[in-house]
């Protein structure tokens, strides 16, 4: 069995991996101008993170990716997406020191919000960056900092997050009992 388990981790990784790539380029997009939102694009993430850090890193990593091969985001929505690997390291680490902190629903709930608080704090510093150096578009400067990056970019992307979490739970949850891998976050 333990020789299956580095194939089989990187097998699901990839798969995830894949997954990243792909919904940047196809999922619907939300776009409250100036900010956009794609639809279930942390999703491979927040699954990777259930699984162990160094695939949640590696599908953070590979995900930013996808964002860049679309060839349709700006390069500050790319770093905004390479950010992503701030709340990945501090979150799967935490789930991997303290598996049980999703097994009840305040415990959920509340590491939800935590990754989507420092979610945003990261894409709002990639964002202020290139506002702040007058390398956004027009819309941002029009609408203004407070806004178009502390409440479009910043309160959405907590918005967004959580959204994604449920989402990532809710498949994680039936999946979990059928397929067996080792994993940072304890069965109930």
């Amino acid at each position: 069995m333990n020789n299956k388990n580095p194939i089989q981790k990187m097998t699901i990784a990839a798969a995830l991996s894949a997954i990243g790539i792909l919904i940047p380029m196809f999922a619907p997009k939300f776009i409250l101008e100036p900010a956009s939102y794609t639809l279930a694009s942390h999703v491979p993430i927040f699954i990777a993170m259930f699984l162990s850090p160094y695939i949640a890193i590696s599908v953070a990593l590979i995900s930013a990716l996808g964002f860049l091969l679309a060839g349709i985001f700006p390069i500050a929505v790319v770093l905004r997406a390479l950010s992503h690997i701030v709340f990945v390291v501090i979150g799967s680490f935490m789930l991997k020191k303290n598996p049980k902190i999703l097994s009840t629903g305040k415990g959920t709930v509340m590491f939800s919000f935590l990754m989507a608080i420092i979610h945003a704090v990261s894409e709002v510093t990639v964002v202020t960056l290139f506002y702040w150096g007058n390398h956004m578009s027009s819309v941002y400067y029009d609408k203004g900092y407070l806004f178009s990056v502390l409440l479009l970019v910043g309160v959405g992307t907590v918005i967004h997050s959580m959204i994604d979490f449920s989402i990532a739970y809710a498949i994680w949850k039936p999946i979990q009992k059928v397929v067996h891998f080792p994993v940072s976050v304890s069965r109930r």
